[in-house]
């Protein structure tokens, strides 16, 4: 068999987190099985479908390099064939054109449950001759007798008697086709072979199997996947943080460590190693995924992103820097972006994320004269500035400008004058940071560069 998934969203919103990992597993699953990974775009709610929630979802998978196969399915383009199917159960005795009106189908939904049994439509076996200009929608011809049996790959088997299930509406009155309708019709002509969701559609695949069986389709293997909840169990939700897969890109996560946390949020290979989603194929498999919900744990993802950070291209974080900066209108001059390209393969090994980067590279990046906050105006005060004047002198002489070299020397300086070097730090601080956070002086000295630091001390005196 020829694996083929698909990640089918509705556009009512941003791609949520829950759907990434869906989509990034449909993804996995598709390549460990050298198979084909699809998209459709579920728009039949014409309501509440937007182009701009359409366009979150695409720009949202394509930030985490989930590329789909082929081109992207539009199920509403796609309602004629629905149509055409249901008309077809209809000449097969799998379906039939209920005319109950809504008060009629609500009197008998009232006395179905009453029962303890699914609604069953009097229209199901013949009701009488409708007027010819009466309204109708298709039914499903629900089984009465039996159970329908999933055999879900995650979930196990999930039985549901058949007398539980509805005789559903499959096309509407004005003709428009259900979720229900559409998706089976849409998952057979697309050839998927594995429907990977959330466990919340856990319900609808007892209701989708009939209807599969009413046209003579071999129903696709389910997987349904367990929810992710918050840190404190519960379902997420606005109280939780961010949830929209943009927010997450904003806040400054790199998307291979979005891969990385998401793919282990539900799916255990057996090991605790942090992998890219290419590394994890060949391991993935739907039964190494748990039943259980899932937790958000921000101080994992926190630390998954800074392993990723720490081996990511030193140009590329940049450029994000540089992004993030021109979002709030502050760009960086060319020096300044020189200043962090060459900070940057010491910085990135101590962020968590972009934002952490920008901040630890703050100092690099003050214009001169820098201004000076509070205490580093008062730590430049008594006999700090002629300290630093001589201090200078011997920073200019230096041959080799390094971490190492430059803390030696900061060291031999403050042995020449008598004091300890907790008598110069703080000065020399200020005068290269203005008070802003920044790593031992040497490496500091060193990440400025010969000409900025010395030409931020002399701004001082």
């Amino acid at each position: 068999m020829s694996v083929v998934t698909r990640f089918a969203p509705s556009p009512t919103g941003y791609l949520h987190i829950g759907g990434a990992r869906t989509a990034l597993f449909n993804w996995l699953f598709a390549r460990k099985m050298n198979g084909r990974y699809m998209l459709r775009i579920e728009d039949t709610d014409r309501a509440r479908s937007t182009p701009e929630a359409i366009d979150a979802i695409l720009d949202g998978l394509a930030w985490l390099e989930l590329q789909h196969d082929g081109g992207v399915v539009y199920q509403f383009s796609r309602a004629d064939r629905h149509r055409d199917i249901a008309d077809a159960m209809v000449a097969r005795g799998t379906a039939f054109r209920c005319y109950c009106t809504p008060d009629e189908i609500e009197t008998q939904r009232q006395q179905a449950h009453a029962e303890g049994r699914a609604l069953r439509s009097p229209w199901r076996d013949g009701g009488g001759a409708p007027t010819s200009a009466a309204s109708f929608v298709i039914r499903l011809r629900a089984p009465d007798v039996g159970a329908i049996v999933n055999h879900d790959l995650i979930q196990g088997d999930v039985q549901i008697q058949a007398r539980d299930i509805d005789d559903l509406v499959l096309l509407r009155a004005d003709a428009t086709p259900t979720y229900m309708m559409s998706v089976v019709v849409d998952d057979h002509d697309m050839g998927v072979t594995h429907v990977i969701r959330g466990d919340d559609h856990l319900t609808n695949a007892a209701r989708q199997i009939p209807i599969y069986h009413a046209m003579g389709w071999d129903p696709p293997l389910f997987a349904h996947l367990p929810l992710i909840h918050g840190e404190d169990g519960k379902k997420l939700s606005k109280r939780h943080g961010a949830q929209a897969v943009h927010e997450w890109r904003d806040m400054g996560y790199l998307p291979e460590a979005m891969n990385s946390y998401l793919m282990r949020l539900g799916w255990s290979p057996g090991h605790d190693h942090i992998l890219t989603k290419e590394e994890a194929v060949s391991q993935f498999g739907l039964e190494q995924i748990g039943r259980a919900a899932s937790r958000l744990d921000f101080k994992k993802l926190d630390s998954v992103n800074a392993h990723f950070m720490a081996v990511a291209d030193d140009e590329r974080l940049v450029a994000m820097v540089a992004a993030h900066l021109d979002a709030t209108n502050q760009p960086l001059s060319q020096p300044m972006r020189e200043r962090l390209a060459a900070a940057a393969p010491m910085l990135k090994k101590r962020a968590k994320t972009i934002p952490d980067l920008l901040e630890q590279a703050r100092f690099l990046l003050l214009a001169r004269p820098i201004a000076l906050g509070d205490s580093a105006r008062a730590a430049l005060g008594g006999e700090t500035r002629p300290l630093l004047a001589r201090l200078r002198n011997h920073l200019t002489d230096q041959a080799t400008w390094t971490h190492d070299a430059l803390t030696t020397t900061l060291k031999a300086f403050a042995a020449s004058e008598g004091v300890g070097l907790g008598q110069i730090g703080p000065g020399l601080r200020a005068a290269l940071t203005g008070g802003a956070p920044a790593p031992d002086l040497g490496l500091a000295l060193q990440m400025l560069g010969r000409e900025e630091a010395l030409a931020r001390i002399s701004d001082q005196l």
